[in-house]
């Protein structure tokens, strides 16, 4: 059984979901100290304009360090609302924005508490829509050297080399503006491919012989 331990993410990108189709089971990190400025509470969308990032606030915490599992989502800034409008404007004219909008609207209307809590059940419904059915665990403490660590591979300032990554063009809103924008948010893909995302993640896959199956 192959094994790969992640990072939460909000709306993670293509390259993560790549790991949730090729590992058998995923191991949610849940007791790393947080890391700030990172995928785990921000995504990338293609919008008119070009690349435009989503932020989930979360809620300072008085100690210094802080596990990921313990923070919470603050209500800071009208975010759920500019965040809905953000996937609006820019998917709206995407072929299966309209199939999918009812079904990612209440993650913009209810509250959710905690970061984590937020983003698997974002996590989950994606995979749903796109018929992935990964088996996914908690860790119960922090181990600092595990295979297949991908934890702190997705960042959107400091993108980790991954060998068995190979983003695969696909129909994007506004490619004949920006060219295509590889390696944007989940929903990019699913938005603007439908039922065809599972296949496009299948293609972007490659075995590397290291150990990433």
């Amino acid at each position: 059984m192959s094994i790969v331990c992640l990072s939460t993410a909000y709306l993670a990108p293509v390259s993560y979901y790549c790991k949730l189709y090729a590992f058998d089971t995923v191991q949610l990190e849940t007791c790393e100290n947080y890391r700030k400025q990172t995928f785990r509470n921000r995504c990338r969308i293609a919008t008119a304009n070009g690349i435009q990032e989503l932020t989930v606030p979360v809620e300072k915490s008085p100690a210094p360090k802080i596990l990921t599992r313990d923070i919470r989502i603050s209500d800071h800034g009208n975010w759920r609302h500019l965040h809905w409008n953000a996937l609006v404007s820019a998917y709206n004219m995407s072929p299966f924005f309209e199939y999918y909008a009812d079904d990612f609207a209440p993650f913009y209307e209810k509250k959710f508490t905690f970061l984590m809590d937020y983003n698997e059940a974002l996590q989950h419904l994606i995979c749903d829509l796109i018929d992935l059915r990964p088996q996914i665990i908690h860790t119960g403490t922090y181990e600092p050297d595990i295979p297949n660590d991908f934890r702190n591979a997705f960042h959107p300032r400091h993108p980790h080399d991954d060998p068995s990554f190979h983003p695969q063009p696909y129909y994007q809103v506004f490619r004949e503006r920006h060219g295509f924008l590889p390696d944007l948010s989940m929903v990019d893909l699913l938005f603007n491919m439908g039922p065809e995302a599972l296949p496009v993640l299948s293609r972007s896959y490659r075995q590397t012989g290291n150990g990433d199956v």
